[in-house]
């Protein structure tokens, strides 16, 4: 009897997972992933893309959809520009941060702010190819025929009251990023697309200049 609530309850968790990400399967050698994606962030020093922003609000039933471009270089420089439906304008450079929301301009140190230091980490770990040992989160993999996924449950508790899950989707053919998934306790969601990617395209430094 004890066998059989065993083996019902393995159907009962394969059978989550499947429902949980259609055509997503744990993957079994972690370690090959591991490594190959490690190889592969590694020769991979900039990445320019478009990008497409759909938030998902629990309290709406319409989704908020935003565009613009994304740049990221070696070593901690991020810039998200939205260019649609407004003007919004991101840096992370060095652990500084300037944000320029319409006419307003702020800067902070990313010390300042723990929650959006370690949220904008994930964009940084994707290419530096250590998101799988960032100790704020617990990983596990998915793959289906064309990507991975690398599901990220929050375990820093100031992450965790704010985030339910994390989830990157991996291209298989260049192990880069092509998705982020940011599901809130509140019932939230953010979804990043990334297309027309660019890898080790020739980004100007000054691009990260904060003013």
């Amino acid at each position: 009897m004890r066998n059989l609530c065993m083996l019902v309850i393995a159907l009962l968790m394969q059978g989550s997972l499947k429902a949980q990400y259609p055509g997503f399967t744990e993957l079994k050698d972690q370690e090959s992933f591991k490594q190959a994606f490690a190889a592969a962030t590694k020769a991979t020093e900039s990445i320019k893309s478009d990008f497409t922003q759909e938030k998902t609000l629990s309290m709406l039933s319409d989704k908020i959809t935003s565009k613009g471009k994304f740049w990221v270089k070696k070593e901690n420089r991020v810039r998200m520009e939205y260019t649609q439906p407004f003007s919004y304008l991101m840096i992370l450079n060095a652990g500084r941060i300037y944000i320029r929301d319409g006419q307003k301009e702020t800067r902070i140190s990313a010390d300042s702010s723990k929650v959006f230091q370690q949220v904008n980490r994930i964009l940084v770990d994707c290419v530096a190819g250590t998101v799988l040992s960032n100790p704020d989160f617990h990983a596990r993999i998915f793959e289906s025929s064309k990507a991975f996924l690398i599901e990220l449950d929050p375990v820093a508790r100031n992450l965790a009251a704010l985030y339910r899950k994390i989830n990157i989707f991996i291209d298989k053919k260049d192990y880069s990023a092509t998705a982020i998934d940011m599901i809130e306790i509140s019932g939230d969601r953010s979804s990043i697309r990334f297309f027309n990617k660019e890898l080790n395209a020739n980004i100007p430094d000054t691009l990260f200049t904060i003013p």
